[in-house]
């Protein structure tokens, strides 16, 4: 054996030996090639020496008392600290059958004993060199994971800017055809309901001065029924009234909701973004075939206006209320609520309704606090993990596009610097919290 002597260092390397002079040899020769060496006598120091300090390579005999190469081997794998390391089986035996139970048992290399010192040495480089290439493969492999995930991330906000924008022009142009027509409406009912009650005021007095009217306009008196015309006409004139009211209050709804001429950041009420988006999503709480009406808790706090983007700090009010009622309306049935009311007792603090909770506070940390709460089936908790990325969706096919909640947790987390996390697991319902800055600053 003549190697040259390489004061270089290459590594660090465990040798597993229970023959002294075989320790002796491998160290020496290792150590004038440039490798750190450390030495066991038995399997259980070895496996301690690992421990302490994670070698490059390990050089592991078969046939030792107490632990033999094997169960070394085995133990070393199963360990999520040692698992990685390259390990040499060196051995007298040389049958192909304790070769194969090496490779078996995570070994990546088999030396027969007399070795050949520049055989070992050369071995050990290659397995360094390969673990060396792995650990250069896992960082690319990691930043090719980060700039999949940059990238996604940015299909994602260019996708929510479209929607954004298609949103705001949907919105423009509804309230523009809508706002004219019953601005119209709206302006006339009140001299609609003027000219009606004067034209009664007419027939009143003419009933007055002329009280035996002719057999034909008795009868057309009698057809009309003229009493029931006159008492309901003021009911049909404050009914329109509300229903024209009621179209301005959406198209404003609608306008404060998109916040279409708002791009930038300023200061809003939440409670108003809140209640927008119950409005727009009112027709959605009504009782169903499968359900009762949903019921809405608000838990107001004293907010102060907050500084926010609110065209999208409503799309996250709108996604997180839209999951709400989706999870009610897949939650149990009418009769299983029935089923509810009926086994409720004094001492049961039981929810006898599909209920969305609304709670908003602020906190010590100068933010404000919205939580969100259904007592719908609620989530499992592996599917739960993944709830916040891009395309994950737990609804049906064609049910949903697995963008809502990646939407919401980007606007929440990086466009306002705050925070949202979900707590549920099943039978319990959802309840989503967020946190924003109550002041920041535009980027």
């Amino acid at each position: 054996m003549h190697l040259e002597a390489n004061n270089q260092y290459k590594g660090n390397i465990l040798v597993v030996d229970d023959t002294p002079d075989n320790l002796r040899l491998l160290s020496a020769m290792l150590t004038a090639q440039g490798f750190e060496v450390r030495k066991a006598l038995n399997g259980k120091m070895a496996l301690t020496a690992c421990q302490i300090v994670l070698p490059d390579v390990i050089l592991l005999d078969i046939n030792m008392p107490g632990m033999d190469g094997y169960e070394v081997c085995q133990q070393l794998k199963a360990d999520e600290k040692t698992f990685e390391i390259p390990v040499i089986f060196i051995s007298a035996l040389d049958d192909v059958l304790d070769k194969v139970k090496a490779f078996d048992v995570g070994g990546v290399d088999y030396i027969t004993k007399p070795f050949h010192g520049a055989e070992v040495v050369l071995r050990i480089e290659n397995q360094i060199n390969l673990r060396s290439l792995q650990i250069k493969l896992q960082e690319k492999n990691l930043l090719l994971q980060k700039a999949l995930d940059n990238l996604k991330a940015a299909q994602v906000q260019q996708i929510q800017n479209e929607k954004m924008v298609a949103l705001g022009q949907l919105v423009a142009g509804i309230a523009h055809e809508i706002n004219n027509p019953v601005s119209f409406i709206y302006g006339n009912i009140l001299y609609a309901n003027r000219y009606l009650q004067d034209l009664v005021n007419l027939i009143d007095n003419y009933q007055k001065e002329y009280p035996k009217p002719t057999s034909k306009i008795q009868k057309i008196i009698e057809d009309i029924d003229l009493n029931f015309v006159i008492n309901d006409l003021p009911n049909m004139m404050d009914a329109m009234y509300r229903g024209a009211n009621r179209i301005r209050e959406i198209v404003v709804a609608l306008q404060n909701f998109s916040r279409i001429d708002e791009a930038g950041m300023k200061q809003v009420n939440i409670h108003e973004g809140i209640d927008n988006s119950l409005l727009m999503l009112q027709h959605r709480l009504k009782e169903t075939a499968n359900r009762p009406v949903i019921v809405v808790v608000k838990e107001y706090g004293n907010l102060p206006l907050v500084t926010c983007y609110a065209s999208e700090l409503n799309q996250v009010f709108m996604h997180l209320l839209s999951n709400a009622i989706d999870a009610l309306d897949k939650g149990i049935g009418t009769q299983e609520w029935e089923a509810i009311n009926h086994k409720k007792t004094d001492d049961q603090q039981l929810i006898t309704e599909p209920q969305i909770r609304i709670h908003t506070g602020v906190t010590n940390s100068g933010t404000v606090k919205i939580t969100i709460k259904d007592n719908g089936p609620g989530v499992d908790e592996v599917l739960r993990s993944r709830l916040f990325d891009p395309f994950f969706t737990t609804k049906s096919v064609g049910q949903g596009t697995g963008l809502g909640l990646a939407i919401s947790y980007q606007i929440i987390v990086q466009k306002h610097q705050g925070q949202i996390i979900c707590t549920s697991s099943p039978g319990t319902g959802a309840e989503f919290v967020i946190e924003i800055p109550i002041k920041q600053h535009s980027p």
